[in-house]
């Protein structure tokens, strides 16, 4: 694998502020954070809690939550208690996240965003935060402009891009299934992005485009897609539908017998869609974002038992992913020493994920140049599980960010900060 040039200038100073900021709860006593008092830190969590998406912007919220227990165990952030308000931003009304953000911002007093799911409402709620001063993390929206062309001194992301999604994938796909792609993607930001990072990723590979359709949020009925796929005799089928989407694709596909004449393969898959598939739909080549099963990571079965316990099941990216972006929050805090939005941010700028947080075999990191998270991606292949199994996927290689992602410089990405 490839090393990104810039490790090197970020190795050191990442690690003195991931040290800074993970140190501070050990060096304040609980009982001079509890006295501190005053009123409490608020996350606003504005985030996809009903529709296409909503598992996934549940299990966002479990991982949020956790974080805010764990926070508040060790004395809260600057020394106050940690709350989170929870507004449902629907699964696909930007109108509505919008409206949820500023009433979390104006009227709740947050002084952090969480969300979105969907990338086109993720990119619609950085507009309203970057104008108010707030950091925003973005745990699950995509779309490559959040973290690129349309990027905000104030939003960073955990999740992938699309871009770093399909240059992990696509050597995979054109090796082991070939080179005629045929795509099904969702009708918005997320889907188009990511059909165009494939197609861009594939034909440096030699891969060429069969067709494509455009399906609408919230599809049931697939089969005139299919069809349309089959007469094209592709060498892989590629599905970029997301959530119930997904599901609804998938198993459709297998009851028309297309797993039986072609590849069906992906991006980025979800253990929330493995779960709801009949097992001889769990099928295909794809990449994880995180995945719960990776022996030898420090921390990470302490973080499965406490997710199973709160919920009776494993985490999933998404868990992960609302984790992760809580913590970044408190970590930037406590960095800053402060909960004002420019000064937060420049403490986010290059901010290592201590092992506890960043449960992965090598440290993600928050690029400066961006605002996007390093982490590592996990290809492989869905597996059927036996009865009762929770292991759905085979993670056959991993790809470390910064060689999915490419130079900074190709995201597009101009941060503007705010003038003092």
């Amino acid at each position: 694998m490839s090393h990104d040039p810039s490790k090197k200038k970020f190795s050191r100073r990442t690690l003195v502020k991931a040290a800074a900021a993970a140190g501070a709860w050990q060096l304040v006593p609980r009982a001079v954070a509890r006295a501190a008092g005053g009123e409490p830190v608020r996350f606003g969590f504005d985030d996809t809690l009903t529709g296409t998406y909503a598992a996934l912007g549940k299990n966002t919220l479990i991982g949020c939550e956790l974080a805010v227990e764990q926070i508040n165990a060790r004395g809260g952030i600057l020394g106050r208690k940690v709350e989170m308000v929870v507004e449902d931003s629907t699964s696909g009304d930007a109108g509505t996240a919008v409206q949820k953000a500023r009433k979390l911002i104006e009227r709740d007093h947050v002084s952090f965003i969480l969300g979105n799911v969907n990338s086109a409402l993720a990119l619609a709620m950085g507009q309203v935060t970057a104008d108010r001063g707030i950091l925003h993390i973005v745990p699950g929206g995509h779309t490559d402009a959040v973290t690129g062309t349309a990027c905000h001194w104030n939003v960073f992301r955990v999740c992938n891009t699309t871009q770093m999604e399909a240059n992990a994938v696509a050597p995979q796909l054109v090796k082991n299934a070939g080179k005629r792609w045929y795509y099904i993607t969702p009708d918005y930001a997320f889907g188009h992005t990511l059909q165009a990072g494939l197609e861009k990723a594939g034909q440096k590979l030699g891969a060429v485009k069969a067709g494509a359709d455009l399906t609408p949020l919230g599809t049931t009925d697939y089969s005139s897609y299919l069809i349309k796929a089959q007469a094209a005799s592709p060498d892989v089928i590629i599905f970029l539908t997301q959530g119930a989407d997904m599901i609804n694709a998938l198993k459709q596909a297998v009851q028309f017998g297309l797993e039986k004449r072609t590849h069906l393969a992906g991006a980025q898959q979800e253990l929330e869609a493995l779960e709801g598939l009949p097992p001889e739909a769990r099928v295909g080549t794809w990449v994880f974002e995180w995945y719960w099963k990776q022996p030898g990571v420090p921390h990470l079965d302490a973080f499965v038992s406490a997710i199973r316990k709160k919920t009776g099941k494993v985490p999933t990216a998404r868990t992960w992913q609302g984790y992760a972006a809580a913590w970044s929050c408190a970590l930037a805090a406590h960095a800053a020493k402060s909960l004002d939005g420019v000064k937060l941010a420049r403490a986010m700028q290059g901010l290592k994920l201590p092992p506890e947080i960043g449960l992965m075999p090598q440290a993600p990191f928050y690029r400066a140049g961006d605002h996007q998270l390093m982490p590592t991606l996990y290809v492989g292949q869905a597996q059927a599980g036996t009865a009762g199994s929770e292991d759905l996927f085979h993670v056959s290689q991993l790809v470390q960010g910064p060689e999915a992602a490419g130079p900074v410089e190709d995201s597009g990405c101009k941060l503007t900060w705010p003038h003092a």
